[in-house]
């Protein structure tokens, strides 16, 4: 989505890094979903991001670690009480969905007092004495099955509401999924990106979607060039194209779509014949290491994509001085059933949005910066094979279970002739906005996301997949929509433009409503290439919303495999993933946009704090900031949170300020500035083996590499202005409710 400065719980079951788990099909959580048993879950990923600016992005998470100890005890009176061994990336009590629930075994019982003594006859006594037995049982009868057969509000509501979302997400069938993946495949050689647009602009309305329109945007595109890129071993002479393949003139005069699609979209463009230097994954260690032995200006960096954010490599690739980058993917990080050893694959320099206009929409009248390239670096992706030709390095093996990744040998020289064309274009991005009104609170707008083919990016069919699940959900819903139903918010569907270039589609819709979203939207889910596998289940969350999903991310999802991406229908032959995968982003998102109580969880948002800062130097100032967070969380969750989901003690006026709350918590860990490909919300962390502050770490590597703790410093007060600016933000929601309370009393 589009830099709105919002940050927005956000979920793909297809979004940022908190304390998740993975699920597979022998590992359950308590209280999953009916959808995590179906058989024929295998593999997919589901996204749930808020970071609005992040959307689509699904640059994952990488390994990215330091070895830390455990923490020491404190000595500062402030924290001596803080054990961080006992905090745990768990859930909070019961989470925030059960409601409170009247105690099933609950009775009320009345004694009558004995009779006085008085003189009568037997029968009379016996008479009033076999009444009172009869009714006593007659009683005890009507309560037993009253009680059985009426069970609480809460329960009812809960079945109720248990009962609407099957009922829509039972319509949702594999079939119907199919049929559309191949009406809109037939698309795929389309030139015009209007074309696809109109096409599921047409299909959405004809479900009954209200008001569908378009969203275009003239944007500034770096195109693949009129043929392949090449590299060239100075030594021997040999020339070969991205994909290992050498150069011929039959082969540049035929040069396959794929091929052309081996770049790096907004690189510097040209030549540069100089060394080829082994950085590895690019981190600080590694630069730091190399630097020591060798001169890295101008030189040409073999660099892994993984680990860490492709942009913030690069960046300390710039600044170390060397002139291009030779980028590929170790097969030794891929799963053992993947191949792509011959495969080339594109990546986006550009961090979103139309690079014309950074921080801005591209409307008409605004002013365009001449901005072909983002970066001073020339950038070619490679496949391993060429790494090996480059290195002279046979076939990566594997021995002994163990793969042996490629590098090249500190005393080794190559030199290489790299060159590098693209062609940079205005031209037409065009998203596809649906509404489904809500019916309590039209102005809360849950969106949910997928991305179209766009002619000047297109990769296999990816598209057409989460083309076909958004639609299928759409179908479900408006079929229970003609009955007489509606959602509680305002439901927002979206096909996104210009998606392979940097979420340029998601990111000017998002600066041209700014203001809108700001103020109204509640949550994103993305559904983004829903279909990656058919091993096991991904999903991404925002720490607000991590009870209902699990993570597993990695940065190699950078990488757009034009040929991995046309095997969807061999990954999922029968639809049944996608069936699965829709029905679970479906109770996601319904779960979302009907509960009275947004499924929010304030405490999870607070342990994620504390966890964060666990380490081997914890500062005493932030763990007594993140104790006094915690204290308040605790508080509004149990005074404000669990009532409100009481509907016995839920006031209309309460619940809609707590949602308010709710739906802005997490803006307060919002920075302006962050490395290049970092979050902006700091809570998302880079991958799920490391607790820490993504932007302490990275600080803390950058004062090894250029001998500075400025940048350090800097963190810390982000991190430290955030937990303060979370902390007085609950205790002010705890004061409105106060106010509220004693103004009735």
């Amino acid at each position: 989505m589009g830099e709105n400065e919002a940050s927005l719980p956000n979920t793909s079951l297809q979004g940022k890094k908190m304390a998740y788990q993975k699920v597979n099909a022998d590992q359950r959580a308590p209280g999953h979903s009916q959808y995590l048993d179906n058989d024929d879950l295998q593999a997919t990923a589901l996204d749930l991001e808020w970071d609005m600016e992040k959307e689509l992005e699904e640059p994952g998470f990488d390994q990215f670690q330091l070895d830390s100890a455990e923490n020491q005890n404190l000595e500062n009176p402030e924290t001596a009480d803080l054990n961080l061994d006992s905090i745990q990336p768990a859930t909070s009590p019961k989470g925030r969905f059960q409601r409170l629930q009247e105690e099933s075994d609950y009775a009320t019982r009345y004694t009558r007092s004995a009779p006085k003594s008085n003189p009568c006859n037997f029968c009379r006594l016996l008479k009033v004495l076999c009444t009172a037995i009869i009714l006593f049982i007659l009683g005890i009868l009507i309560g037993y099955y009253a009680h059985k057969k009426c069970p609480s509000n809460a329960t009812s509501s809960a079945t109720l509401d248990l009962q609407l979302y099957q009922e829509i997400l039972e319509t949702i069938q594999a079939e119907d999924i199919k049929k559309s993946f191949r009406n809109l495949v037939q698309l795929y050689e389309s030139e015009d990106d209007t074309e696809i647009s109109k096409k599921i602009m047409t299909h959405w309305t004809s479900l009954g979607l209200e008001d569908v329109q378009f969203a275009n945007y003239s944007v500034l595109l770096n195109l693949a060039g009129p043929s392949a890129s090449s590299v060239t071993l100075s030594s021997s002479g040999q020339c070969f194209h991205p994909n290992g393949q050498p150069c011929s003139e039959e082969a540049r005069a035929h040069s396959s779509q794929d091929l052309l699609y081996s770049y790096a979209a907004y690189s510097a463009k040209g030549t540069l014949e100089a060394e080829v230097i082994d950085v590895s994954y690019g981190n600080a260690d590694n630069l730091k290491r190399i630097q020591k032995m060798k001169n890295t200006t101008n030189q040409i960096a073999l660099l892994k994509l993984g680990k860490l954010p492709l942009l913030y490599k690069l960046s300390l690739l710039e600044k170390a001085g060397f002139g291009g980058v030779l980028l590929y993917i170790d097969p030794c990080d891929l799963p053992k059933t993947a191949n792509l050893s011959h495969d080339t694959f594109m990546v986006s320099l550009n961090p979103g949005g139309d690079p014309s206009t950074p921080g801005y929409p591209s409307v008409d009248g605004s002013f365009r910066q001449n901005r072909s390239n983002l970066t001073s670096l020339l950038v070619q992706p490679i496949s391993a094979s060429l790494v090996e030709k480059l290195i002279s390095s046979p076939n990566s093996k594997t021995k002994n279970g163990v793969c042996s990744p490629l590098e090249l040998p500190n005393n080794d020289e190559r030199i290489v002739n790299m060159q590098v064309q693209t062609v940079t274009k205005f031209k037409t991005v065009t998203n596809v906005v649906g509404y489904l009104k809500g019916l309590t609170s039209p102005d809360r707008y849950i969106i949910v996301g997928s991305h179209h083919q766009s002619a000047y990016g297109s990769y296999g069919q990816e598209w057409a997949s989460s083309t076909a699940v958004i639609t299928a959900f759409i179908r479900a819903l408006m079929l229970k929509v003609k009955k007489g139903w509606r959602p509680d918010c305002t439901i927002v569907f979206c096909s996104w433009g210009g998606t392979a270039f940097g979420n340029i589609g998601s990111y000017e819709w998002g600066e041209d409503f700014r203001k809108v979203l700001q103020r109204n939207v509640v949550a994103y889910v993305s559904l983004h290439s829903p279909i990656r596998g058919n091993s096991s289940l991904h999903s991404i969350a925002s720490p607000s919303l991590r009870q209902l999903v699990i993570e597993g991310p990695s940065f190699l999802s950078e990488a757009f495999f034009p040929e991995r991406a046309r095997k969807i229908e061999e990954m999922d032959p029968f639809f049944n993933l996608h069936e699965t995968i829709t029905k679970l982003s479906g109770e996601v998102i319904l779960q979302i946009a009907n509960e009275p109580v947004l499924p929010f969880n304030a405490l999870d948002v607070a342990l994620e704090v504390q966890n964060s800062l666990k380490g081997d130097q914890p500062n005493t100032q932030l763990l007594a900031l993140a104790s006094r967070l915690r204290e308040s969380a605790e508080l509004f969750q149990s005074d404000e949170m669990r009532p409100a989901n009481d509907p016995k003690e839920r006031i209309p006026i309460r619940v809609r300020m707590l949602n308010d709350i709710l739906q802005d918590m997490e803006k307060n860990f919002l920075v302006q500035q962050v490395p290049p490909g970092f979050y902006r919300n700091i809570l998302y962390h880079l991958d799920e083996k490391t607790s820490q502050f993504s932007i302490l770490l990275e600080a803390q590597e950058r004062c090894q590499l250029f001998a500075s703790n400025e940048s350090l410093q800097e963190a810390l007060s982000e991190v430290l202005n955030s937990i303060n600016s979370a902390q007085v933000y609950f205790k002010a929601g705890l004061d409105v409710f106060e106010d509220v309370l004693a103004g009735k009393n």
